[in-house]
Order: structure tokens, then C-alpha cells, then sequence
């Protein structure tokens, strides 16, 4: 009897030992990657870099880019996730302050034109670039009667800044973009009194993109015909019509960009390894699948954003989606960003 009660104790145990060496397997297995609320890949192409990896990846949403920063912040002495995709030029420079991130250069960079590359070490892999651009729904402004505003000053006048819809700098990284144009045009001093001026007529200052464009954009039913978006979401209008044929593409999209001088900025999206990953090398065979040819092929009619990979195939209907001649940027505007937002709060934002 005795000797049946120490087998099966003996069994017990080793059939215990096997679950909990199978649940620790598991859980070196998987790759967290943290990512702003837009991101958005193919659940096939995941797979098979699962498969091939015999992984399990699992993603977090953190919110807007900006919004997912400040969350990488408060959270890098227990870090949330292994990867994180979504941190832009904008904002490299305070991760790198905050030593957020792990350098890792990932070959395929290579295949990423030099111009595009946010970090020569490594802290963040270019995936994709995009112009951050004022759309406007061109029925609605129609029914208004007035003409396209032609600048920035128009812009902030009555007529106009009641119809704009913008993010805000402090949790928006398009709306850091649009604040950093406006640095770059009008100087700080000149910078804050737009925005005040602008907000004062009726301008109105969402917390993040989503909320801009599909709340309060006219297109989407809002009442703001005027909205900060990017270069190329007119040709997303176009693409998510009804009875989108790409050999059949119609005259014009019903949004369009407009390109006022000083509003625009080249956004450079990236994936990087945080500092502190549990998966450091799975990490950076994500970041080697992101900037993979298919991941790249994928991404530009999924997240509407040009692959950094400039060999890339884009869909027929990227003819709506116009670049804009950008402004040269001063030197140091972009060193550090945060004392921007900090400033903009103070002279904006609490302005009264």
C-alpha cells in the first residue's frame, strides 16, 4: 500500500512539475507588443510569424502615440511590453531621454532610404512615413460658401476656425506634428498666439485622432468640415466607398488635403525593443517582420501610411493620397519636443 501511495504521490508530482515547466515554456514564448490604437496587420501574416517562431504574440493598445509615450513613461521600471510599435519623430527624442528603448538595428533597414531613417542605432526601426495634413470634406465646405482658406492666418480667423477640428499636442501624435509646423512657421512667441487666436474663434481641440476624425469630422457625421488627418486619407475615403473597383477609380476623392503653407510635417512611424523586454531575441525578429516585404505590402491600405521600404507595390488608389512640398525645419526644434508640449499647455491651453 505504501509502496502504491508513494507512486502515485511520485506521479503527482512529476505530472506537476511537467504543467508548471509547460506554463513556464508558454510564457517565454510569448512577445508583448505594445502599440498605438491605429496599428493594424494582416491576422494571417501574424500567424505565420507565430508559427514560425513558436510563439504566441500578443498586443496592447496604448492609446494615441502620444498617449502611448506617456503610458511607456510611467510604466519603464516594470515595462509593459517587449516591443512597442508606433513612437514617431516626434517623439524618439524623449524616449531616448526616458531610456526607453534597447538599440537594434534590424537588417532590413537597409532597405529604407536614409532620409527615412529615424535612428542610424537602432532605437526605432522605420517601418512607415506619412504627411500629418489638414483634409477638408469638400461637400460640406462647399455648403458653407467660402473659398479655401489659403494660409495659416486665414485659418484662425472666425470663419474658418469654427469649421477646424485639430488634436492636441500634449496626447496626439498628429497633433505634436501640427504644433511643431506651427513652431517651425511662426516661431514659439508667434506659434502660441495662432493657437489662442484660433482656439478663441472656434477651433476645436480633440484628445487624439479617432475622436477628430470620426467624431467630429463632417464626413463622419460631425460638424467640423475642416480636420487635422494625414496626406493620405483621402484616398482611404475612397478605398472604403461602396463598390471600390481599383481599375475603376473615380474622378476625385470627397475629402481632399489642404496643403497650407507651414501645416504639414513628415511623420516617421518605427517598432523598437524596450529596455527591460523578458523576450529580448523574439523581439527583434518582430522588429525584422515588420519591415519584412509582406508586413510592408500590407500595412499601407491598413494603417494608410507609405511603407518605409521604398520598393513597396501601393494600391492604385495612393493616386489621392498627394504629397506636400515640406518646409525646411529649423535646427533644434525637434531636441526636445516635451518642453513644447509643456510650453503650449501653459500659453494655450490654460491661457486665458
Amino acid at each position: 500500500m505504501r509502496k502504491l501511495l508513494f507512486s502515485a504521490l511520485l506521479m503527482l508530482g512529476v505530472a506537476s512539475a511537467q504543467t508548471t515547466n509547460a506554463q513556464t515554456t508558454n510564457a517565454q514564448t510569448t512577445l508583448t507588443v505594445i502599440t498605438h490604437d491605429s496599428f493594424d496587420v494582416d491576422k494571417k501574416l501574424v500567424a505565420q510569424f507565430e508559427k514560425a517562431n513558436n510563439a504566441k504574440v500578443r498586443f496592447v493598445k496604448g492609446g494615441d502615440a502620444g498617449e502611448l509615450l506617456n503610458r511607456l513613461v510611467l510604466t519603464r521600471r516594470a515595462p509593459l511590453a517587449d516591443v512597442v510599435y508606433g513612437l514617431d519623430n516626434s517623439l524618439l527624442g524623449r524616449a531616448k531621454q526616458m531610456n526607453l528603448l534597447t538599440a537594434y538595428q534590424s537588417p532590413n533597414l537597409s532597405k529604407v532610404p536614409a532620409a527615412y531613417r529615424l535612428d542610424e542605432a537602432g532605437a526605432l526601426n522605420t517601418v512607415d512615413y506619412g504627411f500629418v495634413a489638414l483634409n477638408y470634406d469638400r461637400a460640406a465646405l462647399a455648403k458653407t460658401g467660402l473659398p479655401l482658406p489659403k494660409t495659416l492666418d486665414d485659418l484662425k480667423k472666425p470663419e474658418y476656425a469654427k469649421l477646424t477640428v485639430v488634436q492636441s499636442p500634449a496626447t496626439s501624435s498628429p497633433g505634436l506634428a501640427f504644433l511643431l509646423a506651427t513652431v517651425n512657421h511662426y516661431g514659439e512667441a508667434g506659434a502660441w498666439s495662432w493657437w489662442r487666436e484660433a482656439r478663441a474663434n472656434g477651433m476645436k481641440v480633440t484628445r487624439g485622432w479617432s475622436d477628430a476624425y470620426y467624431k467630429d469630422f463632417s464626413r463622419n457625421g460631425g460638424k467640423y468640415p475642416i480636420v487635422l488627418s494625414y496626406a493620405s486619407s483621402p484616398a482611404a475615403e475612397v478605398f472604403y466607398a461602396d463598390g471600390y473597383n481599383p481599375a475603376k477609380l473615380p474622378a476625385q476623392a470627397p475629402t481632399a488635403n489642404l496643403f497650407l503653407p507651414g501645416s504639414t510635417w513628415l511623420q516617421l512611424e518605427g517598432v523598437g525593443i524596450l529596455r527591460g523586454a523578458k523576450q529580448p531575441a523574439l523581439a527583434r525578429k518582430f522588429v525584422d517582420f515588420m519591415l519584412g516585404s509582406a508586413v510592408q505590402a500590407d500595412i499601407p491600405t491598413r494603417m494608410w501610411i507609405y511603407p518605409a521600404v521604398k520598393s513597396t507595390k501601393l494600391d492604385p488608389v495612393f493616386k489621392f493620397a498627394d504629397e506636400p512640398r515640406l518646409s525646411e525645419v529649423k535646427p533644434g526644434l525637434t531636441s526636445n519636443p516635451q518642453r513644447l508640449v509643456d510650453a503650449w499647455v501653459s500659453h494655450v491651453l490654460r491661457a486665458r
